[in-house]
């Protein structure tokens, strides 16, 4: 189970490279107090065009979820979750890489054995 500081964080992609942290918080206040915005950038300063966000609380966060996902910003639609915990990063990485390595054996089928 996430902590409590995990839930009222928000993961934002998609976001144009110009947007700023004031204008993502004037647009997530729309769904309450927001804690803090955070735009992650390159080694040069530059947007990589994801960020995360911390509301208030978890009826805002959840709320900031349904209202916000598919937002257009710019010449974009934002996508909007709920932020996983590196644990869970790293858990469903593992599942993916496993998908993919049966997916290379393949199933038998006819013809096959």
């Amino acid at each position: 189970m996430m902590g409590k500081r995990a839930e009222r964080d928000i993961f934002v992609a998609d976001i144009p490279f110009e947007t700023t942290e004031a204008e993502l918080q004037q647009l997530f206040e729309l769904c309450g107090r927001v804690r803090m915005v955070r735009i992650l950038t390159d080694d040069q300063g530059k947007s990589k065009g994801l960020a995360f966000v911390r509301m208030d609380n978890d009826k805002e966060t959840r709320e900031a979820v349904n209202m916000l996902d598919g937002t257009h910003l710019g010449e974009r639609y934002l996508r909007v979750s709920i932020a996983r915990t590196k644990d869970e990063r790293a858990a469903s990485t593992a599942a993916t890489a496993e998908q993919q390595e049966q997916k290379k054996k393949g199933k038998p089928g006819k013809g096959r054995k």
